[in-house]
């Protein structure tokens, strides 16, 4: 079976566990295929966190699951060290972060100095514990989830963790024939059973590698660039988009193009994951909110910047 069919063997095992959310899939299929992480924002029950199982079951990845409170410490995510009496060493404890996909679930309700324990991980594949850095398993991947902003417990963000997600996502309410068939599964006993492996951390990784050898023009890089500047001259705006926005969405676009089966990059691929990449990155100006919110500013750019004509 070569890349491709690989890649749509994967949507389609997981969506013996997600009911019509298709596209939300193929997206997260193309930022774990881009090397990012993933932040899901919705309200509580409407199958982020089996999102996150599926995935893990369908790429054979270690899974590992925190649940983000005010209580949680550091240590618990990224491990601590332990005197061992009986080598007299310090001995180093791994923690919840030592796996190969790691849902931290509900992460806006655990205190700032938490969610900032993740950042290292995510960022450069390591955590530091006692001036001692260990590297993370291989392949990697944070799929975290937070409600919306407002609801109770919750605390917004800092800009430089959000930075550090590739993608925000929401799954949305099911619609009423997509949650008859949930429950038609569900009195079947149809659930995460019936998701099966479909490749392991190998031929994931020579996915990831495909994606990366797609082909992006100048003119395509150009059209990513023009549209990320525009984010940072934009009047509702104080913050637009970082660099490491330029390389999230080329990378994505490019595994984008590679899911739809081609070996170059084409404007609509851009379009296809622009706000989802962006629109999380930028910080709106005093006295905008209310009246626009960052995702249609990040749509308004889309609708004024011309796409280049890809011959």
């Amino acid at each position: 079976m070569n890349e491709r069919n690989l890649s749509a063997e994967v949507v389609r095992e997981v969506k013996k566990a997600i009911v019509g959310k298709d596209s939300v899939l193929v997206k997260v299929l193309a930022a774990i295929l881009a090397r990012g992480h993933i932040l899901l924002e919705d309200i509580p029950g409407v199958g982020k966190t089996t999102l996150a199982l599926a995935f893990a079951k369908a790429l054979d990845l270690r899974f590992s699951r925190m649940q983000f409170t005010p209580d949680v410490m550091p240590s618990d995510i990224t491990g601590f060290t332990l005197y061992n009496k009986a080598t007299g060493q310090m001995e180093y404890q791994p923690g919840a972060v030592m796996c190969n996909l790691f849902l931290a679930d509900e992460l806006n309700r655990a205190t700032s100095r938490t969610q900032s324990a993740l950042l290292e991980a995510m960022e450069e594949g390591q955590v530091t514990v006692d001036g001692v850095s260990h590297p993370v398993p291989q392949p990697f991947v944070v799929i975290a989830t937070q409600n919306p902003v407002g609801a109770s417990g919750t605390q917004r963000l800092p800009d430089s963790q959000l930075d550090r997600f590739l993608l925000r996502l929401s799954l949305g309410y099911p619609s009423p024939a997509e949650e008859l068939e949930l429950l038609r599964r569900r009195q079947y006993g149809q659930s995460m059973g019936g998701v099966s492996q479909v490749v392991d951390s190998q031929s994931l990784e020579q996915l990831r590698q495909a994606a990366e050898r797609t082909y992006v023009s100048d003119e395509v890089l150009r059209y990513i660039i023009t549209l990320v500047g525009a984010t940072r001259k934009h009047p509702q705006l104080i913050q637009g988009a970082s660099p490491r926005a330029t390389l999230s969405l080329t990378a994505v676009s490019r595994a984008v193009a590679f899911l739809r089966g081609r070996d170059y990059v084409v404007p609509e691929d851009v379009q296809t994951i622009w706000r989802e990449a962006v629109a999380h990155r930028l910080l709106l100006a005093p006295g905008v909110e209310g009246t626009a919110d960052a995702w249609e500013i990040a749509g308004e750019v889309l609708r004024t910047v011309n796409p280049p004509k890809i011959q």
